[in-house]
């Protein structure tokens, strides 16, 4: 069975020290803090790379966020899977749960997250599946 979830969400981004201090400038590595409200209730820790380009509204980014707490009353934990670009302005997202990573309650849950920003304010949409565990 299908499920969707949606809620709102406010992220903590904090730049860090890239492993190899003579690295490109056009990469970065940041740290991720959000905490989530509506349906999910949770909060996550993550890390995400990134790369910009010399044109303007090109880049890209990668990132592993694990999240905690509650998505419509079911308790656990899962991980979520980034992968945007950015063409020129036009943006591409997949935001998607990990296989199998999925604890307590959300043992067995897959699906996809889609985010969209208005005015500075930050949305997610959920769809997902929980399956019983093998």
């Amino acid at each position: 069975m299908r499920f969707h979830a949606s809620g709102t969400f406010e992220v903590k981004l904090v730049p860090q020290p890239l492993a190899h201090a003579d690295t490109d400038a056009a990469l970065g590595r940041m740290t991720i803090d959000k905490t989530f409200s509506g349906d999910l209730q949770a909060t996550s820790i993550g890390e995400m790379l990134m790369a910009g380009t010399a044109v303007k509204g090109s880049a890209g980014y990668v990132a592993i966020e694990r999240v905690s707490g509650t998505l419509q009353g079911r308790n656990g934990t899962f991980v979520l899977q980034h992968s945007g670009t950015m063409n020129r302005g036009a943006a591409q997202l997949s935001v998607t749960v990990v296989p199998d990573s999925g604890t307590g309650e959300l043992v067995g849950l897959a699906g996809t997250l889609t985010i969209d920003i208005t005015d500075g304010q930050h949305f997610y949409g959920f769809d997902y599946s929980l399956s019983a565990a093998d």
